[in-house]
């Protein structure tokens, strides 16, 4: 079974590894975490991402380069905040994302 690649964007270093921790907790997931747009656009030339999750320090520009970046290489990646929260508040948000 493929896992679903997840790519999240934020700038807070230790919050974005604990995100991608638990990510890849989920044994059909493959989180991969960058600080910058320009790691986020750099990302999707070496991989395939099903959902992209904006995270702490990005603000309103950032997301709307993001927002466009994934409109642009494939309609059906799916780019939204994630606002924090414990594991299961991860969890859901990516179940809702990806319509599990």
């Amino acid at each position: 079974m493929e896992k679903t690649n997840i790519l999240v964007l934020a700038d807070h270093a230790e919050i974005l590894e604990t995100i991608i921790r638990l990510i890849n907790k989920n044994e059909s997931w493959n989180g991969v975490g960058v600080n910058s747009y320009e790691n986020a656009a750099a990302a999707f030339k070496l991989d395939k991402f099903d959902l992209v999750l904006l995270g702490v320090g990005v603000n309103d520009a950032v997301e709307q380069q993001v927002f466009e970046l994934c409109k642009s290489i494939d309609q059906r990646i799916v780019c939204m905040r994630h606002y924090g929260g414990g594991s299961g508040l991860l969890h859901s948000e990516i179940c809702h994302a990806l319509g599990l």
